[in-house]
């Protein structure tokens, strides 16, 4: 069968001088995987392509006012062990302002082991403990000891995952949280992100399992409330600064001015008319 012979003879050549790979036929099968092992089509990769637009230092590095204001609206991130991220949008802070501050953890410009990160460059995570049981964190700002406390977030993404964190630091048998119950206050606020003492002085421009990213529809200055402090009461003058700020109208904050609200309210009817 000459022919025969003649005729795979040509298509074995014509094979051999393609530019085309030879075919896997189980090519199409295989998963394409990233860096950590997980597909593509991860609900998280979408998320994690996100993060390169983490806050910088720049937005860190400003006076403590300016900054508990500039945290409104912004979005903390936290990525659990698991892979789980939770994202919440910052709406209520207080502006904690070194040296001078009675109220300060750093008032008299002491430095101590406990409060070492309030005196690291702007960025730094500073997390003490309350109570010997609550947390709270705060982030470091310019000025020598001063750290803007972050109060209250609305959760955006995450919800579930910040339920069984909240129901393992509660005691007995509780009824499910609602939204807005998650994140309204320091405590809760670190129950729900799973942060510790543990995340003491790490970087928020560095660090892999927390960090910001810009939040969108920022609010303007009127849309800020500024009010005393929550329990600092016999912090003589202190007390009565107006170094809490937070979301009006927003309901996951912790504690609500109204007679602030009201003044606001009044002082822009009166600019209208």
């Amino acid at each position: 069968m000459p022919r025969k012979r003649k005729l795979l003879a040509q298509l074995s050549a014509l094979q051999s001088n393609s530019s085309f790979p030879p075919l896997d036929p189980l090519e199409n099968l295989k998963p394409t995987l990233d860096g950590d092992s997980s597909p593509k089509s991860s609900k998280y990769f979408a998320i994690e392509k996100k993060n390169a637009s983490r806050l910088e230092a720049d937005f860190f590095n400003q006076p403590c006012i300016s900054l508990a204001k500039s945290f409104l609206g912004q979005i903390l991130v936290r990525k659990l062990p698991d892979g789980r991220e939770l994202w919440g949008r910052i709406v209520e802070t207080e502006a904690y302002l070194g040296g001078e501050d009675e109220a300060s953890h750093s008032k008299g410009g002491k430095q101590t082991q406990r409060n070492a990160a309030m005196f690291m460059k702007p960025g730094t995570l500073y997390v003490y403990q309350i109570y010997g049981i609550y947390f709270c964190v705060n982030v470091s700002s310019q000025g020598e000891g001063a750290a803007v406390l972050l109060r209250s977030l609305e959760p955006l993404q995450g919800l579930e995952a910040m339920r069984e964190l909240r129901s393992t630091s509660r005691k007995g048998p509780t009824k499910a949280l609602k939204d807005w119950q998650l994140c309204n206050g320091p405590s809760k606020l670190c129950q729900a992100f799973g942060i510790d003492k543990a995340f003491d002085q790490r970087d928020l421009t560095q660090d892999a399992a927390i960090w910001m990213v810009p939040g969108h529809d920022l609010s303007g200055e009127q849309d800020v409330v500024a009010t005393t402090r929550i329990g600092v009461g016999n912090r003589g003058e202190w007390a009565q600064k107006p170094l809490r700020f937070y979301l009006r109208g927003n309901k996951f904050v912790s504690v609500v001015d109204k007679k602030m609200e009201r003044e606001m309210a009044a002082m822009e009817h009166f600019s209208c008319s």
